[in-house]
């Protein structure tokens, strides 16, 4: 549970190589994640290629902080399911385990969304030449933070209603 209150959305990284064994730990909990009939829809791209970092890093105005990152996980999911209606939810759930397993490792992320805007998604698609039936839902750098943040306290009280 410690993660997720410490968690924070880390956007500066140490110009320092991620193990191998913790992208694994990462991608292991991104795939432990629910979803809706178990149809577990993701695939996750791994992007180490300094070059296509930088491009990734200019598929939206709120991508900017990609290009500094060891690694860049893009997220996708695929186009047939048995609920398709759902695959955003499942990939949202997908994403959280990854971003709370990188604050366990010592590392930092943040989440960067592409879906559901087709023109950045689009624009990933053509940058990782995706075959049709996946699509692009997200931007997530990776590294150890150069940068240090406290979580704020999000609880608000008045946003708990009970019914008994």
């Amino acid at each position: 549970m410690n993660s997720i209150f410490h968690r924070v959305s880390i956007r500066k990284y140490q110009d320092k190589e991620i193990e191998q064994e913790k992208i694994e730990k990462l991608l292991r909990a991104a795939m432990a994640a629910p979803s809706a009939h178990n149809q577990q829809p993701w695939e996750y791209y791994v992007v180490s290629n300094k070059n296509i970092i930088e491009q990734l890093s200019q598929a939206s105005p709120y991508t900017k902080c990609a290009k500094d990152a060891p690694v860049v996980f893009v997220p996708c999911y695929r186009s047939e399911g048995a609920a398709p209606e759902y695959f955003h939810i499942d990939m949202s759930a997908s994403v959280e385990n990854l971003l709370l397993e990188a604050d366990e490792l010592g590392l930092g992320a943040v989440w960067m969304g592409i879906a559901p805007g087709t023109d950045r998604m689009d624009t990933v698609r053509k940058i990782l030449n995706l075959p049709e039936n996946l699509n692009a839902f997200a931007i997530v750098p990776c590294g150890y933070p150069a940068e240090e943040r406290k979580q704020q306290d999000r609880y608000e009280e008045s946003r708990v209603h009970y019914i008994r």
